[in-house]
Parts: structure tokens; sequence; C-alpha cells
């Protein structure tokens, strides 16, 4: 669960390279294009711009490079040609990669044009959300009080959060111990070690916090056909509080 100093050095470099991803694809119009198309665009970035492995292909039998969830889909979209983006929508593009024998995970809700301002809000307080569970980050906390932050951001704001899925440890393995739920208790859960890795990524839906998985075996869906939004960041726990090792620029002073 604790990584050391030389490893924490590695999954920078894993972190900054999956920023470089988010970068890429936020100067990219999603409109019009397929979801197996930024599939294929984030694998040949991955693997011939940045030379690292995609590390979701191949996990768990998944075929493409990131799960890609628009509107309704709560996780795990499955890439498809026939799955258009459109003007309006929004979509969670979640993307796993490799360098050096490290990984690092992240994902963002995007706006994809005129989006609707009920839509906005939510994207915005899922982000908020995670944010709110990543400032809780520090040697002594407990994750139970990142749970309970993220949770108590989405309920005042009248929306309810995923318990089904969560944030898990990272590094040689995509996922390694603990989980990290997105709801709890303070003072309570596994106590935050200096050196601990994981990932926070709270899935907050616009009404029933049930979800449902469509019969392909991997598309969860929410329970009543409302939106959903995820944003998650890989972060490590400093000696003084919290790195966020797949920062973009775009979230610098955040």
């Amino acid at each position: 669960m604790v990584k050391t100093h030389d490893e924490l050095a590695l999954m920078r470099i894993s972190g900054r390279l999956l920023a470089r991803v988010f970068e890429m694809l936020d100067e990219t119009d999603l409109a019009g294009m397929s979801t197996l198309a930024i599939n294929d665009l984030v694998e040949r970035f991955i693997t011939h711009d940045l030379a690292a492995r995609p590390a979701s292909k191949g996990q768990y039998g998944f075929k493409f490079v990131l799960n890609c969830s628009i509107n309704q889909v709560v996780c795990h979209g499955v890439p498809d040609a026939g799955t258009i983006v459109r003007d309006g929508d929004i979509i969670n593009l979640d993307i796993t990669l490799e360098k050096n024998g490290f990984i690092a995970d992240s994902s963002k809700t995007y706006l994809v044009g005129e989006v609707a301002p009920v839509a906005r809000r939510l994207v915005r307080v899922a982000q908020e959300a995670m944010w709110q569970g990543i400032r809780q980050v520090k040697p002594g906390a407990h994750l139970g009080d990142i749970g309970f932050a993220i949770e108590r951001h989405a309920k005042r704001h009248g929306y309810s959060v995923v318990r089904e899925y969560c944030g898990h440890g990272i590094g040689r393995e995509m996922h390694e111990a603990p989980e990290v739920m997105n709801f709890g208790k303070p003072g309570k859960g596994v106590r935050l070690r200096e050196g601990m890795t994981f990932t926070i990524e709270p899935m907050v839906n616009q009404g029933t916090r049930r979800v449902e998985t469509e019969e392909d075996g991997w598309t969860v869906v929410t329970g009543d056909g409302k939106l959903s939004a995820q944003f998650e960041h890989t972060v490590a726990v400093t000696a003084t509080g919290v790195e966020v090792l797949t920062l973009r620029r775009d979230e610098v002073g955040v």
C-alpha cells in the first residue's frame, strides 16, 4: 500500500503522461465522433506520442483503452462505432496509462457543445465533490473522511452518490488495496500514511443512487434514466497533505 520514494517518482511520470492525454482531449471537438473513434485516438496518443501502454486494454477481458459513459451511463461504457457523441451530451472518459511498470488512472466528464444548465450543474458538483474528497487527504486522516466529504457535498446539492463502485489503491496493479468509498463516517476506515497512493472517483447521480448493468455485462446506467457524472484523480499521501499525480494544467491552483 505504501510506495517508496523511487516508486512515487515513477508514478509521477505515469500521472503526468496521463494528464497529457486529457489535455489533448480538451482540444478535441468530440461532437460527431463515435466513441470508438475517441478510443482509437487515445490509443494512438498513448502508444505513439507518449510511448506508454494503455493499462485498461486486456484488463478483465476488456478490449478497449478507455470507458466512455454518456449521459445516463454511470461507468464502464464500452466504445462502439455506432455510438455518436452529440451536441448537448455529457460524456465521462475514464483512462488508465502504464509507464515503467506503474499505472495512473483518471477520468473527466466533458460538456459537449450546448449543454443544458441542469447537466452543467451536475458536472460541476461532481467535480467539486472529488476535490472535497481530495482535500481530506493527509497523514493521520481516514478513508471515511474522504467518503463523508464527497457524499455531503453531493447531497447538499440534491444529488446522490453511487455506492457500488469506488476508488482504489493503485501502483504496479490497476486495482490495489484499499477500496476508497464515496461515502463514509469521519474518523473511520483505514488511517492514511505518507506514501499511500490511490484514486478518488465519485460518481454523482441526478436522481436515485441505484444503478443497473446492461446486457453487455459492462455498461452501468442509472436506475431512473437520469444523468450521472464522474471525475477521478490518482493521488499520493505526502508528509504534509496530498499530491495529485494526474493533475492537468487547467487545474493548477484549484
